[in-house]
């Protein structure tokens, strides 16, 4: 079997944090320890009297009531913390495919799921979202990409790379098919909380008794750094998905769990500051698109730091991104990454002053483009 690397994870690992300007993140400018802490009112001095031993591997009691408390119904045996939401999808992947297994993911969208899949040996369908449709999926699409028999179904809601939220109409469609093939449902929820308009996108969870929604602290929260993700599901499955946990990372880091709960204790601050961000900055970068006349072609993006757009040229995005990080030390995505040639995903969660500093320098480039 031929193994499916994950290009996107790749490119950033290999270069986010050698480059002078990073617009390749899709989150916002995070937050220190020490504003955490001013949100919050924590203490720092128990942050600093913490031992550095093993933590709770599955995650505090106390951090997964927090967590559980998100979610209606759910109880702290239903949640478990992982190192990010990327190993919360890896270890739900792990455990439910099986080789040989058919498995439906949406596109685009943060290649891991589909990488995964192709890596434990299951046949993998897709269903698009398509810009002509508003980032919508076409209903006849989603039905062939869910047959009876479905093992699993993921979906990236807030959606990665678009940045657009599924209608109402779409995710019962969803939820319908899931149903009906008994297939598993993995909603990866993780920019949940990053809405420009302030309303939060409603959860897959409580739709049907075959959810498993991951999350985490890095996106909407501003909190890459601290590791913290989570699973929120049946009880007997997240018992599964820990035992694949132990194969892995075994457990959150002290610091990370403490933080964790700080940050869950103020969470609406935290968001409100996403917000703020997303809103001071995705409307200089909506007039710099503009700038260009016909060049770029794009949708005003719903929730997280994100922007994606097709480019009217006949230029590699790969080969493109690629000299502008040599040229100018900013690292920007590809659309091959998201499978989706002649676009590039560009963020917008940087500082202001950083931000309109990157888009300046890339002025230069983007104009010789509509010149050639």
């Amino acid at each position: 079997m031929t193994f499916v690397p994950f290009e996107l994870g790749r490119w950033q690992s290999a270069w986010e944090n050698r480059v002078r300007i990073n617009l390749s993140e899709s989150g916002v400018h995070p937050l220190t320890v020490e504003g955490l802490l001013a949100l919050s009112g924590g203490d720092a001095g128990a942050l600093a009297r913490l031992l550095l031993g093993y933590s709770q591997s599955n995650g505090t009691d106390e951090l997964r009531a927090a967590i559980a408390a998100l979610y209606p119904g759910a109880t702290e045996n239903q949640v478990l913390v992982t190192v990010g939401s990327a190993e919360a999808n890896f270890v739900a992947c792990w455990a439910l495919i099986e080789p040989g297994d058919q498995v439906a993911v949406q596109v685009p969208t943060y290649m891991q799921t589909w990488g995964l899949a192709q890596n434990f040996g299951a046949r993998v369908a897709t269903f698009a979202l398509h810009a002509d449709r508003n980032w919508e999926p076409d209903p006849d699409e989603v039905r062939r990409a869910i047959p009876p028999g479905t093992k699993l179904v993921v979906v990236t809601n807030p959606n990665n790379p678009t940045g657009h939220i599924l209608s109402r109409e779409a995710r019962a469609l969803i939820v319908e098919l899931a149903r009906a093939a008994g297939s598993w449902l993995l909603a990866d929820e993780v920019y949940q909380g990053a809405e420009r308009n302030g309303q939060t996108t409603p959860s897959f969870w409580g739709s049907y008794q075959r959810v498993l929604v991951s999350n985490g602290l890095s996106k909407a929260y501003g909190l890459p750094g601290l590791r913290v993700g989570w699973v929120v599901g049946p009880g007997d499955l997240i018992e599964r998905l820990w035992r694949r946990h132990d194969y892995t990372v075994i457990g959150p880091t002290p610091m990370s769990d403490f933080l964790g709960r700080e940050a869950l204790h103020v969470r609406e601050k935290i968001l409100a500051r996403t917000r703020g961000i997303l809103n001071q900055n995705y409307p200089v970068m909506n007039a710099w698109l503009k700038r260009f006349g016909g060049l770029f072609e794009w949708r005003d993006p719903e929730a997280g730091a994100i922007c994606f757009v097709r480019y009217r040229h006949t230029a590699d995005a790969v080969e493109l991104v690629e000299r502008i990080r040599a040229r100018h030390s900013i690292l920007l995505v590809p659309g091959e990454h998201f499978g989706v040639p002649g676009h590039l995903r560009l963020g917008f969660g940087n500082e202001p002053a950083e931000l309109e500093r990157a888009l300046g320098e890339l002025e230069q480039p983007f104009r010789e483009m509509t010149r050639d």
